[in-house]
């Protein structure tokens, strides 16, 4: 009975989206007062029904109720619970009600909790969520049922793909999931602004908050899913430029040009029509990455493979709401009346620099993504890798990073250009010194864009404390603190990149018990192999004692891990992690003569490129806090003055 009340919920939250657009639509047409009045509770009863839903779900599969398909083809009895758990969302139709969960939660929240919009525009963009949800929830009951059973029930289940049998599991897609819901918030918000012509800071206060919380978690769950993918695959590396790791890069992009222009707009009443035309470009990044993972056009480790059919059914939704939304924009975009005026030199215009920096790298992307699967359907296959983003967008990528550096040290309004240049003369004097360091120690070991971007990570790392230069720092905003950490980790991460891009040391070797290897300074002994068991598999497990230079010798065990259940065979790296740098070994097949392949990678900071990730995400998350607080205590201070 639970999968048969967790659909009736599914259904029952559908019926309330359709009934929350309506009284939306008829309310704001007719200006009858008492149908927007029930347009709340409506809103906080869909998104009551989609948890109902999402719990069902989730107590099906950690009781292993093998007579629903899903848990059929996505679990086994003999997983741990961990996986049981996080395999809820760890396929398609699972995945694709997490979304809708999160998006009916967070329709609610707007409902309940939304005091700074204008009521009409407030219920546009309720209407609006319910418009993107009827979408989801048509897609979900007619072509991707969760709750749908297999009659006979069979006696187990056939498992989830091992290389998602990872703590990482647990968070990973949540995170990502979360930050695009928030930017479908976004999407809504803009929807309202547009149909009620009320684009203005208070909208723009409304939203900031859903965009910075929504820019955090994407920003967590790439770095989560990095670094996931860097110690699981055993390739070595921490970015592959996969189509599906593009799909999540592509709306963080979008979502940090909207970030800064959101800003501006609440803080200075400019950049109004950017702000609008971001949050539908953020969105709909979101949506074609949703297509790209669930169409079944790629063949990534981490795509949802479907049938076309679900594809076709996400492309028309893709069509119906941005195409619809752009329509909307064309049309209402005449009535978005220009904010503020600026001078050239402004911190205004570096946030447009900022903004459309950040745009030619989306598109760059987005072309490298899409093209070679637009020319394989014309019959020609076309392979765009790693190359292409590197050389193409890695330039424009450094140039960002020294707009961001500047932006900061010039003030709002108008500055005087002699002004900002002798603010910038203490980063450009570090980045002077690094270039010549570089040079006489490292320049025919590193290539230029490694080279360039150890130089700018120095600056921008300098630049980004400059807004804290002779301020008292105990009186210093909270989101002016955001910001210097989200920068600070910008700069960090971006060293990390360099630092492993120039300095990774790589050695494969086919070595047998007994044997030492020596590399980078480090003394791998291969002590012995021997065969291990854990909950759900079997592996060959290596034995090593390491030690570099003259320090304490330590055991690693990489392993070379089975799965019965569907029968795979992964690796499982052994990290040794150091403050300047990581050792990274794998174990692969045997060789002749009792030897066996390992692969070994000394890389120098790269453990910066995540340290960065968290960074930034702190910094969002202070700005988010310290927003939120002084606008909480303004009104607080307004109410006691009036009463």
């Amino acid at each position: 009975m639970i999968a048969e009340a967790g659909l009736a919920a599914l259904w029952l939250a559908a019926a309330l989206a359709l009934l929350q657009l309506a009284l939306t639509g008829l309310g704001l047409a007719g200006g009858k007062s008492d149908l927007l009045d029930a347009v709340r509770p409506v809103a906080v009863g869909q998104g009551v029904l989609t948890a109902i839903a999402f719990i069902a779900l989730v107590a099906l599969f950690l009781r292993s109720d093998m007579s629903v398909l899903l848990v059929t083809s996505s679990s086994h009895s003999a997983k741990p619970w961990l996986y049981k758990f996080a395999g809820t969302w760890g396929n398609h139709e699972g995945s694709m009600l997490l979304w809708v969960t999160v998006m009916g939660v967070a329709g609610a929240a707007v409902a309940l909790f939304e005091r700074h919009l204008r009521r009409d525009t407030h219920m546009a963009t309720l209407g609006g969520q319910a418009a993107i949800s009827l979408g989801f929830y048509a897609f979900l009951l007619f072509a991707s049922n969760p709750f749908a059973r297999v009659t006979p029930a069979p006696p187990d289940g056939q498992g989830l793909n091992p290389l998602l049998q990872d703590p990482g599991l647990a968070f990973h897609p949540p995170t990502l999931y979360l930050g695009y819901v928030g930017l479908s918030v976004a999407f809504s918000f803009a929807i309202g602004a547009l149909l009620t012509r009320n684009v203005d800071a208070a909208f723009a206060r409304a939203m900031r908050p859903w965009v910075l919380a929504a820019w955090v978690l994407l920003t967590l769950g790439i770095t989560a899913g990095s670094y996931w993918a860097y110690y699981e695959l055993g390739w070595g590396g921490w970015w592959f430029w996969d189509p599906v790791e593009n799909a999540s890069l592509m709306p963080w992009l979008a979502a940090t040009a909207l970030l800064h222009s959101v800003t501006v707009l609440a803080t200075r009443d400019s950049l109004r029509a950017w702000t609008v035309m971001l949050a539908v470009v953020a969105f709909s990044m979101s949506m074609v990455g949703t297509f790209l993972v669930r169409s079944g056009i790629l063949t990534s480790v981490h795509a949802f493979a479907v049938d076309p059919e679900r594809g076709t059914f996400i492309l028309g939704l893709l069509a119906l709401y941005i195409g619809g939304a752009l329509a909307l924009f064309g049309w209402r975009v005449g009535s978005v009346r220009e904010g503020a005026q600026f001078e050239l030199i402004s911190r205004e215009t570096m946030l447009v620099v900022n903004n459309l920096l950040l745009s030619v790298i989306l598109g760059l992307v987005l072309i490298g993504t899409l093209y070679p699967l637009m020319t394989e359907a014309f019959g020609h296959k076309v392979s765009v890798g790693p190359p292409y983003f590197d050389r193409i967008a890695g330039p424009i990528a450094l140039a960002l990073m020294v707009a961001m550096a500047v932006g900061p040290l010039v003030r709002w309004r108008r500055d005087k250009a002699r002004l900002v240049a002798g603010r910038l003369i203490v980063p450009a004097l570090m980045a002077l010194a690094v270039t010549s360091a570089l040079a006489v120690f490292a320049w025919e070991r590193i290539g230029i864009l490694p080279f360039l971007g150890l130089v700018v990570a120095l600056a921008v790392g300098v630049g980004s404390l400059a807004p804290l230069w002779k301020r008292n720092l105990l009186r210093t905003p909270l989101f002016t603190y955001g910001m210097v950490i989200a920068h600070l980790g910008c700069a960090v991460s971006l060293g990390g990149m360099a630092a492993d891009s120039a300095f990774t040391v790589e050695k494969l070797v086919a070595a047998r018990p007994g044997d030492v290897i020596q590399t980078a300074r480090w003394r791998l002994a291969f002590d012995k192999i021997m065969p291990v068991a854990g909950d759900n598999w079997t592996a060959l497990q290596a034995d090593m004692t390491v030690s570099r230079d003259d320090g304490a010798p330590i055991r690693i065990h990489p392993q070379s891990r089975f799965f019965s259940s569907p029968p795979t065979t992964t690796t499982e790296a052994a990290l040794l992690t150091r403050w300047n740098g990581q050792l990274y070994v794998v174990l692969g097949q045997e060789a002749d003569a009792g030897r066996w392949q390992v692969r070994i990678w000394w890389k120098p900071f790269v453990t910066f490129i995540w340290l960065g990730g968290v960074l930034i995400a702190l910094g969002g998350l202070l700005a988010l806090i310290g927003r939120e607080r002084r606008g909480w205590l303004l009104k607080w201070r307004a109410a006691r003055a009036h009463a």
